[in-house]
């Protein structure tokens, strides 16, 4: 532009050559993605906080607004959820995790390897037998689904 030329403003921005800005959605900000991870991986708001030692009001903070956090607090919640910080920020969809155990059963999975001896063999027993129940189950209907 000309130094000494005066511009209108409007005309600079109604150029229909000007690349638009980008913006997303509400529904596409970091809190609604925040929300969407958390849910998926079997958190609540406390059960996020607690894992990443931060308070539940600091969880609900983020989902509600559409800033993102430190980049500190952003790698914990990457970490814990199982998804990368490129996830967490709507850059990709990609998901960093292999398949595998989901983050909810991973934390479960972690609470029982810290419970004493006798309780952890009980829960273990009890998770054998709904697990023969299941199978039982599910022999008995695709022996059903046949007859049919």
């Amino acid at each position: 532009m000309h130094e000494n030329r005066v511009y209108s403003c409007e005309r600079l921005h109604s150029d229909p050559l000007a690349m638009p800005k980008h913006t997303t959605p509400a529904s596409d900000g970091f809190g609604p993605r925040l929300a969407t991870l958390r849910k998926a991986a079997g958190y609540t708001q406390q059960q996020l906080a607690d894992e990443i030692g931060a308070s539940r009001r600091v969880i609900a903070y983020y989902e509600a607004e559409a800033e993102h956090p430190p980049a500190n607090l952003l790698v914990n919640l990457a970490h814990v959820l199982g998804v990368s910080v490129d996830e967490l920020l709507g850059l990709t969809t990609k998901r960093a995790r292999e398949p595998g155990l989901s983050p909810r059963l991973e934390r479960r999975l972690r609470l029982i390897e810290g419970l004493s001896p006798k309780p952890k063999q009980q829960l273990l027993g009890l998770i054998d037998t709904f697990i023969a129940a299941e199978k039982m189950r599910q022999s008995i209907n695709a022996s059903e689904d046949a007859d049919a």
